[in-house]
């Protein structure tokens, strides 16, 4: 294998392939990103066995074919301190080594056999259908709030894709839910198309929102049970789904909370970061005083001290206290597209559903705390 490549193309490619690797894993050789050149393109490919991503990228010059493996973090690290669109030449010296060049700068790295390399059946049988890339970024920004932590509850610990229907529309609809807070977001899709329903690991989650970043195409998505496969460009992301059933979110939606508090974003924003400076963790429990027209916002923290603040808002009901997680409104309103939030309540116990007027298909809901 000899091949001359861009040094910013290679190592684009290779930092989005990195993302991937297990830094501590027992396999040596997934540690290893497998670089093969043939029909005049440089394929990239990483695995840590759950997630399988791909990439095909073009070289200056390819001179002889073949494929290696070798330590991703090394090659990118390398990469990272070269200059600048410089060319880099990779020629395979043994079963064992590969030199690369630079200008002045010359390395020999270890390689190890790519017939080691672990990788599993790409094929998905099940027929692929595109989405819009801002449209799925978006619907992964706004549930990705809620995933759990919980290892002990795996099947919480990521997002539940599927297909919902709605007034004669379809939409592949993202759920996420730590028990305390559950984030949901849709995108309409055509009627006829067929997808299982799955749960995304976190993993792949962000690996794919940074790959989505990145591109402004269309991606094709087609998956199985098991699995399921992202395609943009000259890239593609392979995941194993999380074996588990997903509770039914439907029964922890709020459908009578008639009491409505508006309040303008940023102004409720910027109070619950001031307000919250008392408390180190940013995880305390913010009490809210909401009135006709004003809410009062405030933080009491024993071995810190105490905040409070009010701002205007509108309310239809008669006066209302109630407590939150002050993290879980952060990430929350961190979310909202329009200038103002709307709150639905009931009372201080039950949970609350927000809404945002400039994403109808978007909302959020949350358990108040007793404090």
């Amino acid at each position: 294998m000899e091949f001359t490549i861009n040094r910013d193309i290679f190592l684009k490619a290779l930092g989005r392939a990195n993302g991937i690797i297990e830094r501590k894993t027992t396999f040596p050789i997934l540690s290893n990103v497998l670089i093969e050149a043939k029909d005049s393109k440089i394929k990239i490919t990483a695995t840590d066995l759950d997630i399988i991503y791909f990439e095909e990228v073009l070289p200056e010059e390819l001179k002889k074919e073949g494929s290696t493996t070798t330590s991703g973090s090394i090659l990118y690290d390398i990469l990272r301190k070269l200059k600048s669109n410089a060319k880099v030449e990779l020629s395979l010296q043994n079963l064992n080594k590969i030199k690369l060049v630079s200008e002045n700068s010359k390395f020999n790295l270890l390689c190890l056999p790519p017939d080691n390399f672990p990788l599993s059946e790409e094929n998905i049988n099940q027929e692929n259908f595109e989405v819009p890339t801002q449209k799925l970024l978006k619907l992964l920004n706004k549930t990705k709030i809620s995933i759990s932590n919980d290892e002990t509850r795996h099947y919480l610990n990521g997002i539940y894709l599927h297909k919902t229907k709605l007034e004669n529309k379809s939409f592949l609809c993202g759920v996420a839910t730590d028990s305390h807070r559950l984030s949901s977001s849709s995108l309409e899709i055509d009627p006829s198309i067929n997808i299982e329903p799955i749960i995304l690991p976190r993993k792949t989650i962000f690996q794919l929102i940074s790959l989505l970043e990145e591109n402004a195409s269309v991606i094709k998505i087609s998956n199985n049970k098991s699995k399921i496969k992202f395609e943009m460009n000259k890239s593609v992301l392979i995941s194993k789904v999380i074996d588990g059933r997903f509770p039914d979110y439907t029964k922890v939606i709020p459908k009578g909370n008639d009491k409505i508090l508006q309040i303008k974003l940023d102004d409720f924003k910027n109070s619950i970061d001031r307000v919250t400076t008392v408390s180190s963790d940013k995880k305390e429990g913010l009490k809210m005083i909401i009135t006709k027209d004003t809410v009062q916002l405030s933080v009491n923290n024993p071995s810190s001290g105490e905040g409070s603040e009010n701002i205007d808002g509108k309310f239809n009901s008669n006066d209302l206290n109630i407590s939150f997680n002050s993290r879980y409104l952060t990430d929350i309103v961190s979310q909202i597209e329009n200038e103002f939030v709307i709150i639905n309540l009931k009372d201080a116990g039950s949970p609350v559903l927000i809404n945002d007027i400039s994403d109808k298909n978007s909302f959020h809901v949350v358990m108040p705390m007793k404090i």
